[in-house]
């Protein structure tokens, strides 16, 4: 089985790099897996990180369908528990009508970030954010819909809400997660669900399993409807693969030890500056769960992967790094990963 391919992007920032010049290379990817034939491109939302630009993925997706053609455009994800669910609504009901037909709304019940963040963006705090994912989740479909929802007060009355005038489509919703938590509110509400591989270590098969088994038909998906996503790093020869692969490991080593925080290095400065034991050890475990090699070996891995977990799509992450001599403005190492990925499959 050769699975579709889609694109993840946290919109990476490196060394010397500028949000601008991050935003730029980010945005000629999409270009180009537009052009190669990608299923679809999402932006995922994160806060407050020196390397990470993708805080906004609404405006990221609105920028992003105005420079291609055909690609569904989307949030990997949209942190409920940050937003008010009326503005989660409308900001994706107008890029519905921008786009329509190309939009996908991903939603995660974490928050993304740390508690300072959250209570920056939600001052009402985590926990009952949380805890009300899935009504959230049903009153944005609602909003969204062209009969939009309705507020019915102790009184009696009703107040009809819409998060646009006159809506002819909706988004396809679909919730993230790598918990039983997501997969069983997926099934339970006929919804299509990701297991985010790129960043959770473990219990992918209990979670799709759960998800395939409890799945409640509904209206709109009669049957499951699920990928997973994967960081995939691919050049002409493994040596290169595995140099370019190094910078984001070394940054997941960093996250993981709750080392502080920095831009994504170049693969010179890996090179220079060697690991740590905690953090070699790290990216050791890493590395393990990543795709990393020469194209037709990455193809192959990908293929099993997807056969392995009943998907016919994978969500790659690019993550490969950059070398010191490769120009602020372009990405060589994450394009080449689409490029010849997509010549393999």
């Amino acid at each position: 089985m050769t699975p579709a391919l889609s694109v993840l992007d946290l919109v990476p920032v490196r060394t010397g790099q500028t949000t601008a010049q991050a935003l730029t290379t980010s945005f000629a990817l999409a270009r180009t897996a537009d052009e190669l034939g990608f299923r679809r491109y999402w932006y995922a939302e994160h806060h407050n990180m020196p390397a990470v630009a993708s805080t906004s993925p609404p405006v990221l997706i609105a920028a992003t369908v105005t420079q291609t053609k055909r690609i569904r455009v989307g949030s990997g994800g949209v942190m409920l528990p940050n937003h008010a669910p009326l503005i989660v609504g409308e900001q994706f009901a107008a890029l519905e009508a921008l786009a329509p037909g190309r939009i996908d709304l991903g939603l995660g019940r974490a928050p993304g970030s740390d508690p300072v963040i959250t209570q920056l963006l939600r001052r009402s705090g985590t926990t009952s954010e949380a805890q009300q994912f899935p009504d959230h989740v049903q009153d944005i479909m609602q909003l969204m819909g062209p009969e939009g929802a309705t507020v019915r007060f102790t009184s009696g009355d009703t107040y009809d809400v819409h998060a646009t005038p006159e809506a002819t489509g909706s988004p396809m919703v679909w919730l993230l997660g790598s918990s039983d938590f997501s997969a069983r509110l997926a099934a339970q509400l006929g919804l299509p669900y990701v297991f985010a591989h790129h960043f959770a270590g473990e219990g992918i098969e209990r979670a799709m399993s759960l998800y395939r088994q409890e799945f409640v038909a509904s209206e709109t998906f009669p049957e499951p409807v699920t990928f997973v996503t994967a960081n995939v790093v691919v050049a002409p020869n493994q040596a290169e693969a595995e140099e370019r692969a190094l910078p984001q490991l070394r940054q997941f080593a960093r996250l993981r030890s709750n080392k502080p925080m920095r831009k994504i290095e170049t693969v010179d400065e890996v090179l220079r500056d060697p690991s740590d034991a905690l953090e070699d050890s790290l990216m050791q475990q890493n590395r393990q769960r990543w795709f990393v090699g020469e194209p037709s070996k990455v193809a192959d891995e990908l293929r099993t992967f997807a056969e392995t977990h009943g998907v016919d799509e994978v969500m790659i992450s690019p993550s490969a790094g950059a070398y010191e001599s490769e120009p602020l403005d372009e990405t060589p190492g994450r394009m080449q990963t689409l490029e010849l990925l997509a010549a393999e499959l």
